[in-house]
């Protein structure tokens, strides 16, 4: 009879247990997928750029910054009256060739003859910090700059709303298009470091398997 008790008590034990782990873990996946859902959104609110060296020389990676800053004064202009995302999206879709015009006419005033290639495309990004804020990994809709073969290090920032320029306010610019909660992610990205981190994991499961940038 005390055998068959302590029998009963263990499995009650049990299974009291694995219903609180079950639930622990339940609850784990509710706040990952709240994140998941505020960084979707992050995704979606900003635009990128993406400039691409030739290579890795110093000269080269000179030349990208110099064509850099070119394209941000153009863009800046550009995107001033921007009100959102997909308004910035446009503007920056029916001027790409005065973006590429711009970049060519740098890398050649500073004495190359690369080839410029100037798109709009989804892209992957890693997960990157950027002064006081950080964005999560995932695919961004971006200005893409390639300079000649592309193949040196490349230099990303946000265009809209505007965190390149060095008079921009980050969190301020980003108030405008994020929700209190998501801003409050990007700002102390500490707290957040292991979801950021499995969300930068899947995002490249994602990408290698997509097999694209």
């Amino acid at each position: 009879m005390e055998k068959n008790t302590k029998r009963t008590r263990k499995n009650g034990f049990c299974r009291w247990e694995k219903a609180a782990v079950a639930a622990f873990l339940f609850c784990i996946l509710l706040q990952f997928t709240s994140f998941s859902a505020r960084c979707s959104h992050i995704e979606e609110s900003v635009l990128r750029m993406h400039v691409l060296a030739n290579s890795d020389s110093v000269e080269d990676q000179t030349l990208k910054r110099q064509v850099r800053d070119r394209v941000l004064a153009e863009s800046a202009e550009l995107l001033a009256q921007a009100g959102d995302k997909v308004q910035a999206e446009q503007v920056i879709r029916q001027q790409l060739p005065r973006m590429q015009a711009a970049a060519e006419a740098e890398v050649r005033r500073q004495g190359y003859s690369y080839p410029v290639r100037a798109e709009l495309e989804n892209c992957y990004f890693p997960t990157r910090k950027y002064e006081t804020v950080t964005l999560p990994a995932g695919r961004y809709d971006a200005l893409r700059i390639e300079i000649g073969e592309a193949g040196g290090h490349n230099w990303w920032c946000v265009i809209f709303p505007a965190m390149c320029l060095p008079a921009a306010q980050e969190n301020r610019e980003l108030e405008s298009v994020l929700s209190a909660e998501e801003l409050e992610m990007v700002e102390d990205a500490d707290e957040y470091a292991v979801a950021f981190k499995t969300v930068e994991v899947l995002e490249k499961l994602r990408k290698w398997l997509r097999g694209s940038k």
